[in-house]
This record gives structure tokens, sequence and C-alpha cells, in this order.
């Protein structure tokens, strides 16, 4: 039993080296073998002598992780039974069902289906609860543990007890596992005669590839224009980013430039083949969510000024990480290097390297950013992201609807509809008539669903604090629960006053039931702002050239 204990310590040892890296002067050899010497002693004295059992696995986890967040968030440790996980990420790939859930009260629910993939063939659909996975109930069961269950090598058999929507029995289905492909081209399109639209959604191997595909078809199409998507795109494999820029520049051209401790980790990646197309126009949508990879390709077409960015800052990651093999099937992701556009720029947001005495990480200054200047000689900045050529406003949610997502009743409610409706128009003409939406407020009446407002909430606050006044009289008492009573609105009244939000929101789930993920995303696209702001600009050639002059 001690010797099984102690095997993460050989881990751990070339874990501490390649995060001390290993161009150290020689006088800090001797102090990193002092200190794996010392943790070693300490584990191993932990395990033996502590009152009560200690799992060496979750300790070791434990002390790797603490040590990892004094660096940044990006270089973590990533254990055996994670790494399918990290593979995933990567490639895009796994070998299981084809199917995401939902929780909601601690029950798991089929939120998305790929379609032909096995639980599509297997008649799963989005709105089934999952009652068990090889024999074993899912309730209470983590995302971890259900993964666990349910994924597997290609070929490979599993029995899900399935509760389908509406039935109050269970069945039990046989889904034979596929290696999937989580496509990083979910939907493209032409959103008006002449503009082309793709949503790309993470920086996985083929991305390039995928989405010259989808550009060739818009074009030949109609598409003399197009939009790139890379809103909430959190970024991935580098060489990815430098095929897609290779889509609209010239070859041999820089795309990024990496520097690092090491000499190894310090390169320029420059376009290789012959781009596609070299005049289209193109518009760039990012958002505060756009990272990594998604700020490699929206800051190199800014820099070269071939195309306009448009939407919110983006999130501001300028770091490079690299996987590296450790002991027993482990790995480490660690960053190796800072990442620079054509232009010079880093547009690293926070500075882990000189932290606040309190630990906390703060914001690189205006005050030393430095600007920069594209191709026609316009004026960027680094440290924060990037700027947006055209800054639209951040899109404020009511609050009521996000407590409706949360709480599962969008969700739920496509359910309900999905069974009283056998079809529905096709995504980019659907819309809930205004019978449908009352029956959606009378569902949520007649549920168990309670809101409280946000002037409820802050008037909550006001008469707690209230409560603390040592002369508080009682008119001043019954005055307030008057003016609380004033405030409170009755469900229907708030759900009608956000309506155009709610009814946006559930028409794309709605879509989701008939049509997949392409149909969700395609009846969202009508009641896009920002798309509807990147094609008005695209049909305004006057306007898009002077942009990018600088005029």
């Amino acid at each position: 039993m001690k010797k099984r204990k102690f095997l993460g310590i050989s881990g751990m040892f070339a874990l501490l080296l390649i995060v001390i890296a290993a161009t150290v002067p020689t006088s800090r050899y001797f102090e990193i073998a002092k200190n794996i010497e010392i943790y070693s002693a300490l584990y191993k004295t932990i395990n033996e002598l502590y009152v009560d059992e200690v799992n060496p696995n979750k300790l070791l986890n434990t002390t790797v992780d603490a040590m990892l967040a004094n660096l940044d968030p990006y270089t973590v440790y990533i254990s055996e039974d994670k790494i399918e996980d990290f593979r995933t990420e990567s490639t895009g790939e796994y070998g299981g069902i084809g199917a995401s859930t939902i929780r909601l009260n601690g029950r798991v629910f089929i939120s998305m289906v790929v379609p032909d993939g096995p639980a599509d063939n297997a008649d799963i659909e989005i709105g089934d609860e999952v009652m068990s996975a090889a024999g074993v109930e899912v309730l209470g069961k983590s995302n971890d543990e259900l993964n666990q269950l349910v994924r597997g090598q290609a070929k490979t058999s599993i029995t899900l007890g399935i509760r389908k929507n509406g039935a109050d029995n269970t069945v039990n289905v046989n889904v034979v596992r596929d290696k999937i492909t989580i496509e990083n081209v979910p939907y493209y399109g032409l959103v008006s005669d002449n503009t082309g639209y793709i949503k790309f959604t993470s920086f996985t191997e083929n991305g390039g590839r995928n989405i010259g595909k989808a550009l060739k078809e818009l074009k030949s199409d109609g598409a003399t224009s197009v939009i790139l998507d890379l809103r909430g795109n959190p970024g991935g494999l580098l060489h990815e980013a430098v095929n897609i820029c290779n889509l609209f520049i010239a070859k041999g051209k820089i795309v990024v430039e990496t520097k690092g401790k090491r000499p190894e980790n310090s390169n320029t990646f420059r376009t290789l083949g012959q781009p596609m197309d070299l005049n289209i126009p193109v518009v760039v949508l990012v958002n505060h969510s756009s990272a990594s990879a998604s700020e490699i390709v929206a800051g190199t077409l800014q820099d070269y000024d071939r195309a306009v960015i448009l939407g919110q800052k983006s999130y501001g990651k300028g770091l490079v990480q690299n996987a590296r093999p450790l002991s027993y099937n482990a790995q480490l992701k660690v960053t190796i290097a800072k990442y620079y556009t054509p232009s010079g720029r880093c547009i690293q947001a926070l500075d882990y390297t000189h932290r606040n005495e309190d630990g906390s990480v703060g914001m690189v200054p205006d005050s030393i950013k430095t600007a920069f200047k594209t191709t026609n000689g316009r004026t960027v900045y680094d440290g924060g992201g990037i700027d947006p050529d055209v800054l639209m406003p951040d899109k404020e949610w009511s609050p009521l609807l996000i407590e409706l997502i949360q709480q599962g009743k969008i969700y739920a409610y496509a359910n309900e509809f999905k069974l009283k409706n056998k079809s529905i128009a096709k995504p980019q003409n659907f819309n809930l008539t205004e019978s449908q939406f009352n029956d959606f407020v009378e569902w949520m009446v007649a549920d168990t669903f309670t809101y409280e407002s946000q002037a409820e909430k802050r008037f909550d606050t006001i008469q707690e604090l209230s409560k603390n006044t040592k002369e508080q009289s009682e008119l001043f008492s019954s005055t307030l629960e008057q003016v609380k009573k004033d405030l409170h609105q009755p469900l229907s009244d708030q759900l009608y006053a956000a309506k155009s939000e709610i009814k946006k929101t559930l028409e794309a789930e709605i879509a989701l039931r008939y049509y997949s993920e392409k149909g969700g995303i395609e009846a969202s696209l009508a009641d896009d702002i920002e798309i509807k702001k990147a094609v008005e600009l695209l049909n305004n050639p006057t306007q898009y050239k002077a942009i990018l002059s600088g005029m």
C-alpha cells in the first residue's frame, strides 16, 4: 500500500523541474534539489503519520494546484484521469455517444445531439432525461463521473436508461459509441443577398480548412463579403490561427511571433500557402470572451488592415502554452512564451509577473501601454486585448431572462413546445406568435417559479439596513411595507415587459429541437444587432475602406 501511495512523487519532481525550467543558474540547482527533497519527506511523513487516512492523489493535486496558482491560470497540471478531456479540448474529438447534457435540480437532461451520431441514431433527443448509464444511476453524479461512464472507445456499446420527453417510464437504450468530432464551424450561410457569415467556436484541428471550405461555398452562393464570428471563442491551436489568417493574407507574411525564455520557444510564424481571397471585404466579430488564438486572428488582420474588427474589446490573453509529458501519463500545460502580432504588440491584459502585495493580479495600466502602427498607419495599442475598429455596446441581459435560463425554464418550455407541435417553419422564418408567447406566460404563472426584481432586491437591502435604526417608528415600518407592495409586479407583467428578449431566446431554443445546433444559431441571427451592423458596414464600401485607411 505504501508503495502505491508514493507513485506521484516522481511526477512531482518532473513537474517542479519543468515549471522552474532547465536554464536556471547553477546556484539554483541546489535550491531545486533541496526543496524537492523537503517536499518528498513532507509528503511521505503526512501519508504515514497523519491521524486520518489521506488520499495521496488528492494531496498531490492540492499542492500542485497551489504552486501553479502563483504563476498564471493557464499553467495547469493534467492528471491521467483528465487527459481525455484535455485531448478533446485540443483536437475536438472524443469517443462517445455524441450528446451533451444539462443539469436541472440535480437531474440530467439531453441538451444537444450530434446529427447522425450514435445518440441521434438511437432516437435520443433534446429534452430526454438520462436516468442511468451502464446500470449506474446518474442522479447526484458529477460531470466528470458521468463522462467516465458514457465515454469510451469507438465501436463499444453502453446502455442508457432514458426517460423520453413527456413520458413517465424509463426505457433502456443501447448506444454504440463512435469517434465524435465537435464541429468548430457549426454554422455558415448567407445573412444577406451578398454577405456570408461563418461561426467559428474553437481553434481545434482543421479549423483553417473548415473555414476555407465554408468561404468557398459562400462565394459560390453569391457572397461578395464575409463576417467571421469569433465571439466567445476561447482560442486553441496556434497553427490554426496561422492557417485562418492565410486565407486572407499573402504567402510569407508574418502572422505572429512568440518570445520565450528558452530559444526554442521564440519563433516567427508566417503564412505558408497561397491565400484564398486577398480582396474580399471581411468583418471579424469579437467580444470580451474572444481570447488567445481568436486575438491572434483579429489582431493580425487588423495590423494588415485586412479586416474591420467589430464588437467589444477582446479578453487580452497574449500567452502561449505547450503540453509537456510527465510521469504516469500526466501532463503539464505550461506557459512558455508571449505572442506578438505583426505590428509588434502583445495584447496580454493581466500582469502575472508583477503581482500586488496581496498577491492579486492587476491590469496593465494605460500609462505604460505602447502605440503601434498598422500597415496603413492606423494607431493600435498593446497591453489590453484587441480594441475593435467599430465598438459596440456590451449586451445587457435582462435579470429576469438570466434567471429563466439558470433555472432551466427556457429549456423546459422548449421541451413542452416540441410535444405539442410536430413541426415549425425554417429557423430563419420561425417566430413565436402572440398566442404562443401568451401560452408561455400562462405556463410560467402556473409554475412554481418566483422572481424578485432588481428594484425589490435593492429595497430589501434598504429595509434590512433600516432595522438597525434605533428610532424606527411604526409609521416608517408600515410605509416601507407599502412601498414594497407597490414595487411588486405580477410575474406575468414582468414577463411581458421583457417580452422581446425572452421571445428571441425561446425561438432559438425551440429551433434546436427541430433543426439541431445549426437551427438554433440560424434562428438567432436575424435579431443579432452586431451582425446587422456588420452587414450594414459591408454594404457601404466607402465607410468600410475609410475605417481601414484611418480616415
